[in-house]
């Protein structure tokens, strides 16, 4: 990821510019899907690409960071209406059992 302030490469330090912008499948409540613009940064010392992740989404997951918080306070399962087969029970489970989303909450 990019620091919001300095624009910094977390591999070596060094300022990184802009690169492009890519599209993300953001999935959220009742089937719903959108796609959102997701800049890129490119280092130029080491080469390493980063992308500034809004804050409604989680790193490497399609669904948005609400729908994933209500899974893991069990706010949100297979029951909750709305909910009932989006996202599906194994994808829950999953996301319980991660130690990485754990550490974004």
């Amino acid at each position: 990821m990019v620091s919001d302030e300095k624009l910094t490469c977390r591999n070596c330090g060094a300022r990184v510019k802009r690169y492009d912008n890519v599209s993300r499948i953001v999935r959220t409540k009742g089937r719903k899907t959108s796609r959102v613009k997701v800049e890129r940064f490119r280092c130029p010392v080491c080469g390493q690409i980063h992308r500034e992740l809004p804050d409604y989404i989680f790193p490497y997951k399609q669904y948005e960071a609400e729908v994933i918080r209500g899974v893991l306070e069990e706010f949100i399962t297979c029951e909750t209406y709305g909910y009932e087969d989006y996202p599906c029970e194994m994808t829950m489970i999953r996301w319980k059992n991660s130690q990485e989303l754990q550490l974004l909450l």
